[in-house]
């Protein structure tokens, strides 16, 4: 009998074009998404960047650089806070119209922010087989519609360039022991003074030569200051460094450090130094002893993520904008995600964890405590549980990933170390 014709096997067109459709609509609803999230934001009309080209205008005038004061309806008084090497970095800018320098500036926080999201990246794409454009496209949009982003574009923020002087360091220099290694961490020191916790970092990595190029960075970029303006290079750090009234409100909801916690407890009044510091002591020595655990496995990124997330703790002020840690907090939990065996049931257990966890914190940052909220004007303490909850959410979200982030061995970190660019 003459065997059946079998029939040949059923086409679809869901192949690879089906795949590519399917991308590029996760692409466009997530670049959809972006303007509804910036809306809130753009009554900021690049508040932040005004006050630094007003007060480079008022400083070129021959007035005192730290007497510049510019009233606001939240905080009161504010004024130039930065240290005079950022001035130096800043007047340029007043050349240009504030239309063109806030123009300037956004565009180098896409820049950056693209550049940065490779770079925590690469290694995890070429680790898991992931697709590279898509990927990379998918994470950026993310990056962008997360607060912190958002209100450094709309404030007309310097942040990204510091996360591109530090990353560059962790992520390369440091790990291959570069003869520059230290610089970028010095440099961002010098402009902004958050990024110290970096070299106290280093000290605890016992990177030794690292810690030293980045203090001598930072103290002959203070020094080059001190010879173009020494009055007020003097001014700032005998006194206005000190004074932490100048930077605003303690008790404002967009001040997520600790002592914002503990001042929104206790408005009117201000919080407790004592318990303050006791608090700052404990968690700068547990946050800085797992990050140095970290980097001794070979997981600079948790090790520089962890420090990131100790030093908007640990600072008196820390505003919204300046936390861009929980991002490659994320990439850590969805990459420790990936690594884990779906086949076994500990492993299948860990992943969903390790997803649940990594979708929750971006759901929270990109949702944010101030965007969608006005919080008001009213020094009244935090009354209820979902208030203190809602007003302090990336502070205790930050206690609890300097807890539980997922330190990944060295093996584990190997291939993709060795997969990064540099």
């Amino acid at each position: 009998m003459p065997a059946e014709p079998v029939a040949p096997p059923a086409t679809t067109d869901d192949g690879h074009g089906g795949r590519t459709v399917r991308r590029l609509v996760t692409v466009l609803a997530l670049a959809a998404v972006l303007p509804a999230l910036y809306l809130p934001n753009l009554k900021h009309d690049f508040f932040d960047l005004k006050i630094y080209m007003s007060a480079m205008d008022w400083w070129r005038a021959g007035n005192p650089l730290y007497d510049y004061v510019q009233p606001d309806r939240v905080q009161g008084e504010l004024y130039f806070t930065y240290p005079p090497f950022s001035a130096l970095l800043l007047w340029p800018f007043a050349l240009f119209s504030v239309t063109a320098t806030a123009w300037i500036f956004s565009i180098l926080t896409v820049v950056a922010v693209v550049v940065t999201t490779r770079w925590l990246l690469d290694g995890v794409i070429a680790r898991h087989h992931l697709p590279r454009m898509f990927t990379l496209t998918v994470a950026v949009l993310l990056v962008l519609a997360v607060e912190s982003t958002r209100e450094t574009i709309t404030f007309g923020q310097i942040n990204m360039l510091l996360v591109v002087l530090i990353l560059a360091d962790l992520l390369f220099a440091v790990p291959k022991a570069r003869r520059w290694a230290g610089v970028g961490i010095g440099l961002a020191t010098a402009l902004k003074l958050f990024p110290g916790i970096f070299i106290v970092y280093l000290l605890a990595c016992r990177r030794w030569r690292a810690a030293a190029v980045a203090s001598a960075t930072a103290a002959v970029a203070t020094l080059l200051a001190a010879a173009v303006a020494p009055r007020d290079s003097w001014r700032f750090w005998t006194h206005e460094l000190w004074a932490t009234e100048r930077v605003g409100r303690t008790d404002y909801t967009g001040n997520q450090s600790l002592f914002g916690l503990l001042s929104r407890i206790t408005a009117p009044e201000r919080p407790d130094r004592l318990l303050w510091l006791v608090l700052v002591a404990a968690i700068a020595a547990y946050g800085l002893w797992r990050a140095a655990r970290a980097a001794r496995a070979g997981d600079p990124l948790v090790g520089l993520t962890l420090t990131g997330l100790v030093g908007a703790l640990i600072s008196p002020i820390t505003w919204t904008h300046h936390i861009y840690w929980f991002i490659p907090a994320v990439v850590v939990l969805a990459d420790a995600a990936l690594d884990s065996d779906p086949a076994t049931p500990s492993g299948a257990r860990r992943r969903r964890r390790l997803t649940v966890s990594a979708v929750a914190v971006s759901a929270i940052i990109v949702y944010g405590v101030v965007s969608f909220y006005d919080w008001g004007v009213a020094l009244a303490p935090t009354d209820s549980p979902g208030e203190f909850l809602l007003r302090n959410v990336y502070v205790l979200l930050s206690l609890v990933l300097l807890a539980t982030l997922p330190i990944r061995t060295r093996t584990e970190k190997l291939h993709q170390m060795d997969s990064l660019p540099g």
